[in-house]
């Protein structure tokens, strides 16, 4: 069987594992739902004006932040745990005795990732639609944003988490590393915090990472566009979203092929 169609087959598999374990699915699917949820409600009674009679309500604000961290938490937290837990429990050694290519299993877990993502990002625009009022965007060209952005930054963070599930040592530490460099990542990149409102020298850290890239491209589909003004460059600058989840695309591609292994070299 070629690597493609044994990829395709993973994706399958990978899915159904992936909606059997409970906390994983909390942790990865439901928490961007339930935050949105949260500060909706929480600050129900505020909203930002953006001019003489308009504004926005908190829900639209958060809307675009709890998009991009959930293609984070699905990509670069969920892979980088799961993959970690299964090299440390002899999955993965077990896996390397197959004909199955690293590139076949590399294929099920980032379309894994893309089916969760697809699933939690409809979950999370009915919710802010139906529950919280959001008005969603009526342009095509807006929906043609989120497209890329989703594909770009869904692919991006699948291959950094798979590049990073060889950082802990064994599965029982992998949630105790990765999950405190996925939260920083989301209070310094505009996700909890207002990323203007930031100290520069965080905006500018931010930027090196991509999770800063999807939240502004999100943020570019679903604000209205006096938003683009709170940017650090004053535009919503796509084209430098695209290049850098484009150069983190290409680093997360070489650090899985170079990191990974079936067995740990220490094992």
């Amino acid at each position: 069987m070629s690597t493609a169609i044994l990829g395709a087959a993973r994706v399958g598999y990978e899915t159904k594992g992936y909606f059997r374990t409970w906390d994983q699915v909390f942790f990865t699917f439901l928490f961007p739902v339930l935050m949105l949820a949260i500060f909706a409600s929480a600050f129900s009674s505020q909203s930002i004006e953006l001019g003489p009679g308009q504004s926005i309500t908190m829900a639209d604000y958060y809307l675009p932040a709890m998009l991009a961290a959930g293609i984070l938490l699905s990509g670069v937290q969920n892979l980088a745990v799961d993959i970690a837990t299964e090299k440390s429990d002899g999955t993965l050694k077990r896996l390397g005795g197959t004909p199955l290519a690293p590139t076949s299993y590399f294929i099920g877990k980032i379309g894994q990732v893309f089916i969760t993502g697809v699933l939690q990002a409809a979950l999370l625009l009915v919710v802010a639609s139906l529950a919280f009022g959001v008005t969603l965007p009526s342009d095509p060209g807006s929906w043609m944003t989120f497209a890329w952005v989703f594909v770009l930054g869904t692919t991006t963070s699948a291959l950094i988490g798979i590049g990073l599930s060889s950082l802990p040592r064994n599965g029982k530490s992998a949630t105790a590393v990765i999950v405190p460099i996925v939260l920083v990542l989301q209070f310094i990149s505009g996700v909890y915090l207002q990323f203007s409102a930031l100290p520069e020298w965080m905006q500018n850290l931010a930027s090196l990472f991509p999770l800063k890239w999807i939240a502004q491209g999100m943020r570019a589909v679903f604000l209205p566009e006096e938003f683009a003004a709170m940017e650090p460059s004053g535009a919503w600058d796509l084209g430098w979203v695209a290049v850098a989840l484009g150069i983190w695309l290409v680093a997360g591609l070489v650090l899985s092929r170079l990191t990974f292994r079936w067995i740990r070299r220490d094992a």
